[in-house]
């Protein structure tokens, strides 16, 4: 696996309902994992890889998947390249852990939100449920869908703040009618507060996947 990653898994030998969990721009694979516990009681085994692309944050340094400049577009070459090594990330943790299958969820935060649509849009019929967490859809997808039947069958969850500085909450309602538009069985959710997860939306987020893939 070329992916640094960090592993929560549930008592008991499995296999599990499992999320692959993505990061958002300058974070690590860290960020989502506190998370795990407190998703659905912590019945999910959660997998979180780490970005390889290395973003500079004052002293530190965070990660990130695909490049990004102020002012423009990312380059579409440097997304489909991010979304391989992913995908390859992904074969390579449902063969190396205790992974049900049949439960898997495709989960992203922010710039992470991006790669799991891509990822759940190329497989549609790989996963249990696709969950974005103060993110975007992106809207050329519309036009290169592999399995149009499975896409219409994804439980899908979008999560965004009102007070989001990041990402505008427009760009979220923006997302829910591309989704709608392809039939895609989406709920959405919006809360007060900012480019964050709060206790209203992780317990939002566990009551869904509690009851569309558990």
């Amino acid at each position: 696996m070329d992916l640094i990653h960090t592993l929560y898994e549930p008592a008991g030998d499995g296999p599990h309902p499992t999320i692959i969990a993505l990061h958002g721009w300058g974070a690590n694979a860290l960020d989502l994992q506190g998370l795990a516990p407190y998703i659905a009681g912590g019945k999910f085994m959660v997998i979180c890889p780490q970005g390889p692309l290395e973003v500079p944050i004052g002293a530190i340094s965070g990660y990130g998947w695909f490049p990004i400049r102020t002012g423009s577009q990312p380059r579409e070459d440097q997304i489909d390249e991010a979304v391989e090594r992913a995908a390859k990330f992904i074969d390579a943790a449902l063969a190396r852990y205790p992974v049900n299958p049949h439960k898997l969820v495709m989960l992203g935060f922010s710039q992470g939100g991006v790669l799991a649509f891509r990822l759940a849009f190329r497989q549609p019929e790989r996963f249990a449920a696709l969950v974005g967490l103060s993110t975007w859809f992106p809207p050329e997808l519309k036009g290169n869908i592999a399995n149009r039947e499975a896409i219409e069958r994804l439980p899908t969850l979008i999560q965004h703040g009102r007070a989001d500085e990041m990402i505008p909450l427009s760009r979220a309602k923006e997302s829910l009618e591309h989704l709608r538009e392809l039939e895609v069985p989406v709920t959405f959710r919006e809360y007060d507060c900012g480019h964050e997860i709060t206790a209203s939306s992780l317990e939002d987020l566990s009551e869904f996947l509690a009851a569309k893939v558990l």
